[in-house]
Order: structure tokens, then C-alpha cells, then sequence
């Protein structure tokens, strides 16, 4: 199932892996709204697991609007 996530939340996730240049690239690259299917190529060259990221939200994401 895929899931739109406010690039916001991915790049606080990179940024508390304590890679600043990882976390800068990532603010650059990805789009506004990451979605974890369209986006997942993108996300794994992060070290972020698409459908980890959408299960470890929860399902809380913010409706997308």
C-alpha cells in the first residue's frame, strides 16, 4: 500500500541516523510529498526501507490534501 509522507518526517528520520550529509541530500532530492511506492528507489538510496517507513508510521501520516 502506498503512502504519501511529508518529506519533512523522511528527512528528520535521516537526520537522526547522524549523517548530515545524507540528511542534506535528502532535504534537495526529494519531493514535498514522498511516496513510498513512486519514491522507493530514492528512498533505498537514503538506507530507508519504503515499507518500513509506512509501517513505522502507522498509518499516521498526514491526510494528504
Amino acid at each position: 500500500l502506498a503512502m504519501q509522507i511529508p518529506k519533512g518526517m523522511v528527512v528528520e528520520r535521516i537526520r537522526a541516523a547522524g549523517d548530515p550529509d545524507r540528511t542534506a541530500r535528502a532535504d534537495a532530492e526529494l519531493p514535498e510529498r514522498v511516496d513510498t511506492d513512486r519514491d522507493a528507489d530514492l528512498l533505498r538510496s537514503f538506507d530507508l526501507d519504503p515499507q518500513e517507513l509506512a509501517d513505522g508510521l502507522g498509518g499516521q501520516a498526514p491526510s494528504v490534501g
